[in-house]
């Protein structure tokens, strides 16, 4: 999948050029400064060359501002590149971060977004590879709420207290998430109420068609998935306690159904006979899309040639679905308690 290879090229590229640029930096800052004092030469060092006591150890809170945007079979195309403004969403969320030693730290965050996806926005009409786009006519909107858990590796290494941390510090992460999602898709046509309806318990492509199995059907995908976070970042500081802070984090999901799209249509009069007529009339959209000759399948529902009918494309079930963020955070660093001297 295009999206792997070309986030892990940037963050090891990222990675390689802080790394050495932290190379040059440190060399620099081990020269010994020489000072004269009866005689003897004193070797005075920097950071560097301190020790790390557990007492500098320090905790951050912090909130952030984000973009998020998606992967998947309604994103233009599977890689960076196929960012679309019209499919990017609002991503809010909160952290807590523990520094357990120079380069090292540990982050929980929670995060609230949504993912946005439209055949009819995700291309534009004169990309002759992309007219299938507007055939199939199929949105979703999925709102996830995800936990995570990441180990951050600093590029500078910093032994001082937190009040004389580096004004610039970028950094990489990685990490493990769980989400909760639901996708959605609005109807406004005839046969059902116009709104958002829920995709997964109607079962769109034939997951709960009684005998699935031996009718080739997929089988049910689960609302809570696991993700895995990898991204970079940079912090600057704003005064003694305050850092605001730029990331773009990459989860790769185990999942091929955030928009609700994977394998293959199914058969209308099985949906139907399955779930109802709703899932009937959100499994194809087709008939919808304004192209022509608009067709009638023996159940009376809509489609348009090379879609709608059982074994047709619907998505492609060789990639699973990613989500992006980019965006912006403030970070609080939490004082540290000063212990009094005790008094003998």
């Amino acid at each position: 999948m295009k999206t792997k290879i070309g986030c892990a090229s940037v963050v090891f590229l990222i990675f390689l050029l802080a790394t050495t640029v932290n190379d040059a930096y440190s060399q620099s800052w081990a020269k010994q400064r020489r000072y004269r004092k009866t005689g003897i030469n004193l070797h005075v060092y920097d950071a560097y060359g301190q020790r790390w006591l557990k007492k500098r150890r320090y905790s951050t809170i912090g909130i952030n501002l984000n973009a998020i945007n998606y992967f998947g079979e309604m994103a233009p195309d599977a890689n960076i590149a196929s960012l679309r403004v019209l499919s990017t969403r609002l991503n809010i969320g909160a952290n807590y971060t523990y520094k357990f030693t120079p380069r090292l730290s540990a982050r929980g965050n929670i995060m609230w977004g949504r993912l946005y996806g439209d055949d009819s926005k995700s291309a534009a009409e004169n990309e002759s590879d992309n007219v299938p786009r507007f055939q199939r006519n199929l949105n979703f909107r999925n709102d996830l709420v995800e936990f995570s858990a990441v180990a951050i590796y600093e590029i500078y290494e910093n032994r001082f207290p937190y009040r004389r941390r580096p004004d610039f510090m970028p950094y990489v992460f990685a990490g493990l998430g769980v989400f909760h999602h639901n996708p959605k898709a609005y109807f406004n046509g005839e046969g059902m109420a116009a709104g958002w309806h829920a995709l997964q318990p109607l079962g769109t492509e034939g997951q709960y068609v009684p005998d699935r199995e031996s009718k080739n059907y997929p089988k049910p995908y689960r609302k809570i998935q696991l993700a895995i976070p990898v991204g970079i970042g940079a912090k600057y500081k704003l005064d003694a306690n305050f850092d605001i802070g730029f990331e773009i984090c990459w989860r790769k999901t185990f999942t091929d159904y955030l928009d609700d799209v994977s394998s293959n249509y199914a058969d209308k009069g099985e949906l139907a006979a399955a779930n109802g007529n709703n899932a009937a009339l959100l499994s194809d959209r087709s008939g919808d899309s304004g192209f022509t000759p608009v067709l009638t399948d023996p159940y009376g529902y809509k489609y348009i040639n090379g879609f709608g009918l059982k074994g047709d494309q619907r998505g492609d079930v060789t990639d699973k679905d990613w989500y992006i963020t980019t965006g912006v955070s403030l970070y609080y660093i939490l004082p540290k308690q000063v212990k009094n001297p005790k008094i003998r």
